[in-house]
Order: C-alpha cells, then structure tokens, then sequence
C-alpha cells in the first residue's frame, strides 16, 4: 500500500534537517534560478570579500634592451558584503504534508514517509528562493527590515548608490539617461541606441542586456514592425538584440518589473555571494508549541558588480 502523508513524523523531520542541510540551504538559491542563471555564484561567503578589475597597461615597442615599464597594474576594489539572514515559519505539519503529497501521487509506493520529510524541508526552503528572485535588484538594507528585500542591497540599489556618488555618470562613459519612455514604436531603435552608447570594449564581448518584460514585449512588437520582411527574420521572438552580432543577449526578468534601469553588462560582472552551507548557517525543525512546528532557516545572501568600469558596464535609466 502506498504511503500517506499521515506517516511523517516530527522526528523524521528533524533528521532530515540534519541529514539533508547543506542540500536544504542551496535550495533557496536555485530557486532563484530564472535570475541567477545569468549571473556568477560566489559561494562560501560570510560578511565581506573584496572583488576588484586588474587594470594597468602593457605595450611592446621598437627594441630596446635598456628601456622598461614601471607604470604599475592596479586593482580597484569592490566588496561583495553577504549578510545573515533568518526565518522562524511555523506551520501545521499535516496541513502541509497533505498539499505536498497531493501534489507527488505519481510517485506512488516509492514516496517514504522519510522521502515526504525531505519534500517538506524542500518545499518550505524553496519558498524562500522565490523572494531572492524578486527581490535580487530591489532589495536594500535594513538593519531593522523583516522581509528579504531588507536583506541585503540588489543591483539597482547599488546602481542608485554609485550614480550619486558620481561613479556611475555619463562622463566615466558607463550611463546614459533616456530622454523618452520605450515604446512598441521605439523600443528597437532605444536599445540598439544603448547598446551602440557602450565602450568599444564591451560591445565586441557576449553581454546581457537586462530589462523588464514590458520592455522586452515592446521590443519584440518593434521589432516585427520594423523588419518583418527581412529575409533574415525567421522568428517573431528575439533573444538577442538586433545589430549586436548575436553578442547581446536579452534577459527579460520578472525581478526587473519597475526597475528604473536597464544593465547592459557581462555575466561574470554579476556576483551573487551565499553561505552554501557555512558552519553560521542551519536548518532545524524545532516545537514550541501544541500541533504547529517551526522551521527555523539563517543562511548568507549579498550581490555585487565586479566593477563598474565602462569596459564592463553600461546603465540606462528609463525616462
């Protein structure tokens, strides 16, 4: 006969979260994979590690045994700062079992009551997986904050930060302000304009173009518009942007929706940073109280640009 969801136990549970933790704590993050794909993992970070971009030059010229190049490579630094974060869920134990079980029944006899243990822990760090996808651009520190998007500081937030203080500007070449909103009219011409705004550098190395879906949409309806009797166009769905060489990748997120910025950059200048499965990390299944259990979860999360140099980096703020 095949097993119910009436035959978990609290102890099995428990051991699960012993058994399966470092499994449990990546959970979150690949549930945020429909962002995190396009990015860099750093794993096994706790509080701070300093990135940074080598620069400095180096040139041959007519021989000369006597001469040589002192000038110095330097490193500008970046700090990727993780911070730990925590949850106490309390919930009903079969209420839960019942809706995950409903939901594997084509398992059948091979779902153990120890299988539905893990099923449960998996479930409940999934969850919170979902809100680090949400929240990976606009999320911002808030020592006092209770939800994800006070954890730590996303994309746009560090993008905001470096526009004021100067580091992002039209004048280091890594921005540009939109004078007028993307369109299905417009959007071809806007992004190609933004592309084509970036340093040399960066437009002859594979890119991502991030953007909201609304803009994404527009794109695809200009698009059409635009070239649909090209005889190259073969698709009305466009992954990479028009004029890049098949270079620019587009990467439509539903974490960007009313993003005021669009990133054009490379995908290792992304660095997202988690604990996977540091010693200050736990999962536990703890009961405090009669029928309801608690699932108690700290783990690390924080994410940084590589560099913000316009060899890597191109921001557009939408008008």
């Amino acid at each position: 006969m095949a097993k119910t969801y009436f035959n978990i136990t609290e102890a099995e549970l428990q051991k699960s979260a012993v058994t399966y933790r470092k499994d449990l704590l990546v959970m979150p993050v690949i549930a945020a994979e429909a962002t995190l794909k396009h990015m860099t993992p750093r794993p096994g970070v706790a509080g701070r590690e300093v990135l940074g971009q080598l620069s400095g030059g180096l040139e041959i010229g007519p021989y000369d045994p006597t001469r040589y190049d002192d000038d110095g490579l330097t490193i500008k630094p970046r700090t990727l700062e993780t911070y730990l974060g925590s949850v106490i869920k309390r919930f009903d134990m079969n209420q839960l079992a019942k809706s995950i079980y409903g939901s594997l029944t084509t398992q059948g006899e091979a779902l153990t009551s120890l299988d539905m243990a893990r099923q449960v822990l998996s479930y409940l760090s999934m969850k919170l997986g979902e809100n680090l996808n949400l929240h990976i651009w606009n999320a911002k520190r808030n020592d006092t904050g209770t939800k994800t998007a006070d954890l730590f500081d996303g994309f746009d937030t560090i993008t905001e930060k470096e526009i004021t203080a100067g580091a992002i500007s039209a004048s280091e070449g890594n921005f540009i302000q939109l004078d007028e909103e993307i369109t299905k009219d417009n959007a071809t011409d806007i992004l190609m304009s933004i592309y084509e705004g970036a340093d040399d550098v960066l437009q002859g190395i594979p890119t991502k173009m991030f953007v909201p879906y609304s803009v994404f949409r527009a794109y695809n309806k200009d698009y059409m518009q635009t070239f649909s009797s090209v005889v190259y166009n073969t698709e009305f769905k466009k992954t990479y942007l028009e004029g890049s060489d098949n270079l620019c990748e587009l990467v439509p997120l539903s974490s960007k929706k009313n993003s005021p910025y669009i990133h054009l950059t490379t995908q290792s200048n992304m660095i997202y940073g988690y604990g996977d499965g540091l010693d200050a990390e736990k999962i536990a299944i703890e009961k405090h109280q009669e029928f309801l259990l608690s699932f108690v979860a700290t783990m690390f999360f924080g994410c940084q640009f590589e560099t913000i140099s316009k060899e890597r980096l191109m921001v557009a703020k939408l008008a």
